[in-house]
């Protein structure tokens, strides 16, 4: 199945935007009339006809919804430092995406190999992997942001970890607290009704520095072990995030 990504919808009739409605022009050459499929990246799979087939701008009827359209029954939120070989970064957002994601924040650590991302691009392979996924929604991609600044965030999640290679999570007054395998800890809200809101750490290769372990720490972050293997940043995101989806079901 084909699935074209837009937007811009507005009074029953969905504009793709010039790169789709090329390819679903000039590739793929439907005219007007065609069943076209589209994901609005809201959760909602739209059955469309087209009405006008211009190239860089085609315009579609909604003809049908289908709502929670490859949707997961939980939040997730990766923040996870990128990798200096940018190509590793892009296959953990198409990886991530495919598996089931919902949001991801580029993370700017004490022992980052890579300062500066490019966020147009990949968002482009983050749109690619959820049309190609078949999903409904696609992932927010955030701004780059130090990791001090996630650790004081406020929102209401239900569980926070974070995964580094140390075997405990010690705070400023001493306290420490030993790391579980994370499916322990999701599996602590796996049963929850509502769906669950879930934040995970992956530092850069060079781990987390003892600050930011300490901050993480004072934050009430759970510690968590991803395995016994040491795995390279991009692997271990996605360890965090097929976890998840193996735990967390409704």
């Amino acid at each position: 199945m084909e699935i074209f990504y837009s937007n811009n919808i507005s009074e029953g009739r969905i504009l793709l935007p010039e790169g789709e409605s090329a390819h679903c022009i000039r590739v793929l050459r439907h005219h007007i009339g065609d069943e076209v499929m589209v994901s609005g990246g809201d959760g909602n799979l739209y059955t469309c006809t087209l009405m006008d087939d211009n190239p860089r701008g085609a315009v579609l009827k909604i003809v049908s919804v289908k709502g929670d359209f490859g949707v997961h029954p939980y939040h997730l939120h990766i923040a996870i430092a990128p990798t200096k070989n940018i190509d590793r970064f892009e296959w953990f957002l198409e990886k991530a995406t495919e598996i089931g994601v919902d949001e991801i924040t580029p993370l700017l650590c004490d022992h980052s190999e890579r300062k500066v991302i490019k966020p147009e691009r990949e968002e482009r392979v983050i749109l690619a992997a959820a049309k190609q996924s078949l999903k409904g929604k696609v992932p927010q991609m955030n701004d780059m942001i130090p990791v001090q600044e996630v650790i004081r965030r406020t929102e209401d999640y239900d569980a926070r970890c974070i995964a580094f290679c140390d075997r405990d999570l010690v705070n400023s007054v001493g306290g420490s607290a030993s790391r579980v395998h994370i499916m322990d800890v999701l599996k602590c809200i796996a049963a929850s009704d509502s769906v669950p809101k879930i934040l995970i750490l992956i530092g850069p290769e060079g781990d987390f520095s003892r600050n930011e372990l300490l901050a993480a720490a004072d934050a009430g972050f759970s510690p968590v072990s991803l395995g016994e293997s040491r795995l390279r940043t991009e692997t271990a995101g996605v360890m965090a995030v097929v976890s998840v989806a193996l735990t967390v079901r409704q």
